[in-house]
């Protein structure tokens, strides 16, 4: 019997490693993509049973190229999670044109290219799927220094899951997104570097202001997310689309 199939995007390292070995532990064939393909084979190397493959998710016709060779040479496409995203700190009235592009041609239109080749090849196959999108604690909130392209590009993820569940959903399709908060990963740790920078102190102050804006007290892990990840891969999410689910240890309850 075939394993069911997940490709995950931006899988190199953080949240995205850390959702690939979490769903190779739970039985599935994971497809470790990243811009580096370095980074997604490291990855691919620590899962059961996985391969690795570079994409730009910010490319439309890779994407649905990507999906064409995963669909014939497996002969499914059960999950996709896009969850490749970017960031870069700087004041509100600093952000220039070509950043805020680039911020969307990752977080947001990435995501809906992913979508739609996903959905496409889904929908051929006849299978009901799941699509899963990385979003933030900063979709639902603007309360958030210094990031004003990535709030606004999270923001937009939110709104396209919504869009895509309510379309997909007769086919069977279900799509729904996490929302992490203050995750323990590179990309944080250049925010941290960002951010003290910009209120003139230190990483480690900077680090223990998140904690206490956190009820659970901690720094949340990849591995966090990726079990809500697994769960709405999973058959116990069945009855579960269009949502967005805050998995920041209680640092902005909705």
């Amino acid at each position: 019997m075939k394993l069911p199939l997940v490709v995950v995007t931006g899988a190199g390292s953080g949240i995205g490693a850390a959702i690939a070995v979490e769903l190779g532990r739970r039985g599935f064939h994971v497809i470790v993509t990243d811009v580096d393909a370095d980074a997604a084979a490291t990855t691919a190397s620590a899962v059961a049973s996985a391969e690795s493959a570079t994409l730009d998710v910010t490319d439309p016709a890779a994407c649905d190229e990507f999906v064409r060779r995963t669909v014939d040479a497996h002969g499914r496409l059960d999950v996709w999670v896009s969850n490749a995203g970017i960031s870069k700190m700087q004041p509100f009235v600093d952000v220039a044109p070509a950043d805020l592009r680039r911020t969307f041609e990752v977080n947001t239109y990435g995501v809906f290219y992913c979508g739609q080749s996903a959905a496409r090849a889904m929908i051929a196959l006849g299978t009901a799927g799941r699509i899963i999108n990385t979003a933030s604690m900063a979709a639902k909130q603007g309360g958030v220094p210094y990031l004003s392209d990535y709030v606004a590009s999270k923001f937009a993820v939110l709104g396209l899951t919504q869009a895509m569940a309510f379309e997909l959903a007769p086919y069977g399709i279900r799509v729904n997104s996490v929302c992490p908060g203050f995750v323990a990963t590179p990309m944080q740790s250049r925010e941290l570097a960002w951010e003290a920078s910009l209120r003139g102190t230190d990483p480690d102050t900077v680090r223990q202001m998140w904690i206490d804006d956190t009820p659970l007290a901690r720094l949340q892990t990849p591995e966090d997310v990726a079990k809500v990840v697994a769960f709405l891969a999973s058959d116990d999410a069945a009855f579960l689309t269009g949502e967005s689910i805050s998995v920041n240890g209680g640092a902005f309850m909705d």
